[in-house]
């Protein structure tokens, strides 16, 4: 197999393992926690981003949904008291999203059953050494991407391949 091949490959199972985890994990989430999986996952990064919170971008860049997805979201949870939006004083485009007390207390409710559908349906199949090295290797993609993207303008500058055997530089 060609490695233009298995990079394809690789993709294809990372594609399938994404969908059916995420699938099997907001399953569980929905039957044994307090808020949806979506919902958890933007509490979370809320939580991440400090008492100012995060603006509305950042929010969907850190969830991997569009924006106009986040805003509906981010509104639906402002509704349920989770989650407070504030327009910025100094520039009126943006719009910070906080978590509320309330966002904090169905974070912690349904943080058990976030985990557990982690471990029952994600890490139960890998080993210590293989989810330590899946980590890795799915954060040199991320960096490696992040870091073209800070370095380019489109295209492909600023990438290249790390061969196996190849000390990467994100440790």
């Amino acid at each position: 197999m060609s490695e233009g091949d298995l990079g394809a490959e690789a993709w294809r199972a990372l594609l399938l393992a994404h969908s059916t985890a995420v699938r099997a994990v907001e399953s569980y989430v929905q039957q044994h926690g307090r808020v949806p999986l979506t919902w958890y996952d933007v509490l979370l990064e809320l939580k991440a981003g400090g008492e100012r919170g995060l603006r509305m971008q950042e929010v969907a860049d850190r969830v991997l949904l569009s924006r106009t997805r986040v805003s509906r979201l981010v509104d639906d949870m402002v509704r349920g008291g989770l989650v407070r939006k504030e327009a910025d004083l100094t520039d009126k485009r943006v719009v910070w999203a906080s978590i509320t007390d309330a966002g904090r207390e169905a974070l912690s409710a349904t943080a058990p059953a976030y985990l557990r559908g982690i471990e029952a349906h994600f890490s139960a199949y890998l080993t210590e050494e293989e989810a330590a090295g899946l980590a890795r290797v799915l954060l040199k993609v991320a960096q490696g991407e992040y870091a073209a993207k800070s370095h380019s303008v489109g295209g492909l500058s600023g990438r290249r391949t790390v061969r196996a055997g190849e000390r990467d530089s994100f440790h």
